[in-house]
């Protein structure tokens, strides 16, 4: 293995050789030079691991020559030392992106502290995060054999999220490998869960957690109030983990004060799961009171264009008179216009953002390679998303509402999964076309593979007609027609979907933050 090579960079160098001889009795290979130009011209001759360099120098200083390896070797990392505390110094050089900055005297420690820092920074969380995972590998399998209420589940799944986010940047994918098999198991024993539970879910006498259909009344009116402005963004289809990669983003204007994990009806589809939120109903009531707006699987037309009206039907019969507006945003000129705008938000108690990227992107990863490129793994599809949200207008729309002082409640409607796995499933000409449910009558299917509703009255979805059913998938499957069934396979596997029953689309956040 070679060894590391460092330069050191500092007029009085001979008065460091105790320095020097502890690097080398470590086996590091230590060059030295007396001044800046001496540095610059070593640097273009040889391949340095790591730069110590004096801040202050005849000739040269330390803040030149530290700009003038920048240009040379952007990502070479420099420690500056200097006797000076002066902050002016210390805000020059952290700007220059310095990787590490020290006060003279320097002790031998500190210097191979710093190396460590720079150089087995990754080596060192790697091997500490690896051997925590294998600690806690066996505290969640045991939580897995005996998980029982839905409150267990969430705090099971954010675990789950965790590890996966601490250990998705590891070298060693084995470690990976056994969460993500721990994630299905997870799943499996999930699927059992909602299946045992999700009907009794509804009937008074029996502790239901929050879901679609209460969140608004038991969660974010309690938050409205008219001392200070609220604003709601509804992000469609965002899963846990992709709201945890967003959260670093939204903390640098944001302080959270409540993050908890809620439940999406099934099926956990937009028309069914954000009419709920908004309507305050579950979907055979809203059928029931407002045929007007429902619109079931096998109707013509937009499913969602009523959200605005159920939301005002919603808040008359609670009782509340907030002023409100509602937006819905499909488009990266509509996301513009109301950033542009957002000012004129600033007298309402709420103002409610939809904001339908998340689902416009997992949707158009089955229509654009591009995407299915881009997004082909859970960790390319946070990545993703966190990079179209650094860069978009609800970024943009986040910081105004800082800046005018609003609160921020940031939710979802319901998750996606990324659908490997086919089942096969028969039905008539008007069965629902979602591959992670279907609703017809006379449907065929593989029992193991779903969650069968055969009366959808039990658990407040309508029908279609008298014999319709529901059926769900279960974890990674989606569902597919025995006609034309491999190009269908080939098309839709490994794609984000929704509409089943899995951890990743039923349990979702919802967070209130309030401005920094």
């Amino acid at each position: 293995m070679n060894k590391i090579k460092i330069l050191w960079v500092d007029d009085e160098i001979d008065l460091l050789k105790p320095h020097i001889l502890f690097l080398e009795s470590k086996d590091y290979e230590v060059t030295t030079s007396q001044s800046g130009t001496e540095a610059l011209e070593q640097i273009e001759e040889e391949s340095f691991d790591i730069v110590f360099l004096d801040e202050n120098m005849p000739g040269l200083t330390g803040l030149e020559t530290l700009a003038e390896i920048k240009e040379k070797r952007e990502n070479l990392p420099i420690v500056m030392i200097t006797k000076s505390e002066e902050e002016y110094i210390m805000e020059e050089a952290i700007g220059s992106k310095i990787a590490d900055y020290l006060i003279k005297p320097v002790n031998p420690n500190q210097i191979l502290l710093s190396i460590k820092k720079n150089l087995d920074h990754s080596r060192l969380i790697s091997e500490k995060t690896t051997s925590n995972y294998q600690q806690e590998f066996r505290k969640i399998a045991m939580d897995l054999s005996q998980v029982n209420t839905f409150e267990e589940w969430g705090e099971l799944y954010q675990k789950l999220i965790y590890w996966e986010l601490q250990l998705e940047d590891l070298e060693d994918s084995g470690m990976f490998e056994i969460l993500e098999s721990q994630k299905n198991e997870a799943n499996t024993q999930f699927c059992k869960f909602i299946d045992k539970n999700y009907t009794d879910w509804f009937e008074n006498s029996v502790e239901a957690p929050i879901m679609s259909h209460t969140i608004f009344k038991e969660k974010i009116i309690p938050e409205i109030s008219k001392d200070q402005p609220t604003l709601l963004v509804v992000v469609d289809n965002l899963r846990y983990d992709q709201w945890k990669a967003l959260e670093p983003v939204v903390a640098n204007y944001y302080k959270k004060e409540k993050e908890e994990p809620y439940f999406s009806i099934l099926p956990t589809a937009t028309q069914y799961a954000r009419n709920a939120m908004f309507s305050g109903l579950m979907p055979a009531d809203m059928e029931k009171r407002f045929p007007q707006y429902w619109k079931n699987d096998t109707d013509e037309g937009g499913k969602n264009n009523h959200e605005a009206e159920f939301l005002e039907e919603q808040l008359k019969r609670l009782g509340k008179t907030f002023k409100h507006e509602y937006h819905k945003i499909t488009s990266l000129k509509g996301g513009k216009k109301l950033a542009e705008n957002f000012k004129t938000q600033k007298d309402n108690d709420l103002t409610v953002v939809v904001y339908n990227f998340v689902d416009m992107l997992s949707h158009s990863k089955t229509e654009m390679e591009v995407i299915k490129e881009l997004a082909s793994n859970d960790k390319s599809y946070r990545s993703l998303t966190h990079s179209w949200f650094k860069n978009s207008p609800l970024l943009d729309i986040i910081l105004q509402a800082k800046q005018l002082g609003f609160k921020l409640i940031l939710t979802t409607d319901h998750g996606t999964i990324n659908a490997k796995n086919p089942s096969k499933v028969i039905g008539d000409k008007n069965t629902s076309l979602n591959l992670r449910y279907k609703t017809g009558k006379s449907l065929t299917y593989e029992e193991k593979d779903v969650l069968a509703i055969s009366n959808p009255k039990s658990i407040h979805l309508p029908s279609i007609n008298m014999s319709s059913s529901f059926i769900f998938a279960k974890g990674d499957l989606f569902f597919a027609y025995p006609n034309n069934y491999n190009h269908y396979v080939s098309y839709y596997r490994n794609t984000y979907q929704h509409g089943g029953v899995s951890l990743e689309e039923m349990i979702i956040p919802f967070v209130v933050l309030t401005p920094k």
